[in-house]
């Protein structure tokens, strides 16, 4: 039990450094070839905070753990909004002005309703799979018109370009890019097998593991990132990493159990779980989109969603004891 415990802490250690080492890495890379900072900023950073999930997700559900896999796809997202947005704005109330951050927020709810109609018949399917990784497809395109369109007027460019490296060499980004994939892989294998070790000893199902200590772990990067976005006054970035990361794990990380080992899924994930995730996405859309006021998440709407994780992690535990 102590090995696996060790395991996760470790895995959850090694996976927030390979992820900004792969974020680092990647963005300078594309830079180096050309590519505009807004583009690597909407695609590429978002990519490479989901990276763990991703990782997580594939390993778990080729190690026959499709449950982990999708408690780690929504545990995720209810992580990324509740926690991570709601104590940043505790911290440093969150403007928004991007008008592309605001576009992209629809996409995200459309990406949550996909998900979860999918998910409604407590199966997820190889087709259900292949959906859910054409949506990805099609929101990447969509985000990159976005982008495009938007480049010459957006809030968010200048963001973005003081964010990404620019005198890092080429063989040096080329290294990090690797270097942090393969830390990724490597942790991500670690925290699966600890968490499937600890789910076995306390006799927790595999959802709720990835719900909450997968979930909660691999979510961190987005925490560091978005805390440090915020004190830096990076306000559109802060908010456009998590709903990036959100689309990302919606379409990428929960594809990976449909595609690698479909199956029955947990009727609490429907029950349970997806309303809460729909729920907290609509409040986020609401609060960022300004619809009863100007785009911004101030501390009480932080206090609100702070205390919505912790209500969801009691409402798991009450399952659990019942």
């Amino acid at each position: 039990m102590l090995i696996q415990i060790i395991a996760i802490l470790a895995g959850f250690a090694l996976l927030i450094w390979g992820a900004d080492r792969f974020v680092i890495g990647a963005s300078a890379t594309a830079r180096n070839l050309g590519v505009s900072p807004l583009l690597i900023g909407l695609t590429i950073v978002g990519f490479g905070t989901s990276a763990p999930e991703m990782l997580v997700s594939a390993t778990a559900s080729l190690n026959g753990n499709p449950g982990l896999a999708i408690g780690n796809a929504i545990g995720s997202n209810i992580t990324n909004i509740a926690l991570v947005l709601g104590l940043t704005a505790i911290i440093v109330p969150l403007r928004v002005e991007s008008g592309i951050i605001k576009r992209e927020l629809p996409i995200l709810l459309l990406a949550t309703l996909l998900a979860g109609s999918l998910l409604l018949d407590t199966n997820l399917s190889t087709l259900d799979g292949i959906l859910l990784f054409t949506g990805l497809v099609v929101m990447l395109g969509w985000t990159v018109h976005l982008g495009l369109s938007s480049r010459k007027s957006d809030p968010v460019l200048e963001e973005y370009a003081d964010e990404i490296p620019t005198d890092m060499p080429f063989s040096t980004s080329l290294f990090w890019l690797f270097a942090g994939l393969l830390v990724l892989v490597v942790s991500s294998r670690l925290l699966v097998w600890g968490s499937i070790g600890v789910a076995t000893h306390f006799g927790v199902s595999d959802l709720i593991i990835g719900l909450t200590i997968v979930a909660l772990g691999t979510s961190l990067p987005e925490l560091a990132a978005t805390i440090a976005c915020a004190f830096k006054d990076e306000h559109d970035i802060a908010i456009g990493n998590i709903i990036g990361s959100n689309m990302f794990n919606l379409l990428a990380v929960l594809s990976m159990p449909g595609l690698i080992a479909p199956g029955p899924v947990d009727t609490a994930v429907i029950t349970r779980d997806v309303p809460v995730m729909a729920v907290l996405t609509l409040a986020l859309v609401i609060m960022a989109r300004g619809v009863i006021k100007p785009g911004l998440i101030n501390r009480l709407e932080g206090s609100i969603l702070l205390l919505a994780y912790f209500g969801y992690q009691a409402m798991l535990y009450f399952s659990l004891t019942s």
